[in-house]
């Protein structure tokens, strides 16, 4: 049996979305990306959303409607995918990496507040794997030290605190990569509820024009083509669907899987299973587990075996050759993720427990 770790689904009505797009000749940013900024924005509780070409140059916008640049420090989690810090750097600033909480992988609010300088200017939590880090407690650091509070929801669509979703803190950048759990092939989106910051953005993504050839900023080409957000369109419809058969999918291993530490979610929050990450026993060998597995057939990964603060690229700048962060760099030694996606079938879950429950 071959499982892989992720498997995209386009359908026959993304297609013909498509072809509706080419056929009417409007294929750069148009009508159809105004329709998914809106209903992206309103399915998330958000009043503005302003899409972008990725996820990346999403949080680098972000970064710049807020006029973060040279001198100013980013405090942000080392777990993460790199655009997470490199967003930072983009812009001129300086990511500061602070720990997580080991149960869930997210940013810690303690550590968070800790690592504040005068330098500080914003926080960015990363919902990693798709459970919301702990917003209220990062509302109320913002609030008591002035800072701005952003999200990276790359990996979070859909994922809630009570009954507010992600994006509805502070200013958000979104993915839609292939394997995340809606995608438009490539492509981002910035939710905000604040009418400047969606001006700002606006601009940033379209050559600083608010009107055309008329050029107020500095701008770039972050644009959305139509195409990708006819995509878009049709797997958010899609998407209350899918992200209840991720929920579905993770309860059963759950409930089944006994040799291995499963997912805490953090009470009031609804995980949507972006990844499902499992933690190997202490006196367990996880890369020998994993290479098991794989040669199993079940396509497992490790999200991420190399903190950030320990890529070659922080290695090779000043001030980052002494940071060591206990709980980020245990659970790079300890986690790797299952197949989780909503396709995912009764007879396949049933070989991951079995093989998942033998290897370790």
């Amino acid at each position: 049996m071959q499982i892989p770790i992720a498997k995209p689904f386009i359908g026959e009505e993304e297609k013909q979305a498509v072809v509706s797009v080419l056929s009417s000749g409007q294929l750069s940013q148009g009508p159809k990306v105004a329709e998914f900024e809106q209903a992206f924005a309103a399915r998330h509780g958000a009043k503005h959303g302003v899409a972008t070409s990725n996820g990346t140059t999403a949080l680098m916008a972000a970064m710049m409607a807020h006029g973060i640049g040279p001198g100013d420090e980013v405090i942000i989690p080392s777990f993460s995918f790199f655009a997470t810090a490199s967003c930072v750097l983009s812009v001129g600033a300086r990511p500061v990496f602070a720990d997580i909480n080991p149960d869930t992988f997210n940013l810690s609010p303690e550590a968070a507040e800790a690592a504040i300088t005068p330098r500080t200017k914003a926080i960015m939590p990363v919902h990693l794997y798709g459970q919301a880090a702990d917003m209220p407690a990062f509302e109320a650091i913002c609030r008591k030290h002035g800072l701005i509070l952003m999200e990276d929801a790359a990996q979070a669509h859909l994922s809630q605190i009570g009954d507010r979703y992600v994006g509805t803190w502070g200013t958000t950048g979104f993915s839609f990569y292939p394997t995340k759990n809606m995608t438009t092939t490539e492509g981002g989106m910035v939710l905000t509820n604040d009418d400047d910051t969606a001006q700002r953005l606006r601009m940033i993504r379209a050559q600083g024009m608010n009107v055309r050839y008329y050029h107020e900023i500095v701008g770039y080409n972050f644009r959305m083509t139509d195409m990708a957000a006819a995509i878009g369109l049709v797997q958010l419809g899609r998407l209350d669907g899918w992200t209840q058969a991720r929920r579905n999918n993770a309860q059963a291993y759950n409930t089944r899987l006994t040799s291995v530490k499963t997912p805490v979610v953090q009470s009031g929050h609804n995980h949507v299973y972006h990844q499902y990450t499992v933690r190997v026993p202490d006196d367990a060998d996880r890369d020998a587990v994993v290479k098991r597995l794989n040669e199993r057939g079940i396509g497992v990964r490790v999200y991420y075996p190399l903190p950030i603060h320990q890529q070659p690229v922080f290695q090779a700048m000043d001030g980052y050759k002494d940071v060591h962060l206990p709980e980020t760099e245990k659970a790079t030694r300890q986690v790797f993720s299952l197949p989780v996606y909503p396709t995912l079938t009764e007879e396949e879950l049933d070989y991951v427990v079995q093989e998942v429950n033998a290897a370790c």
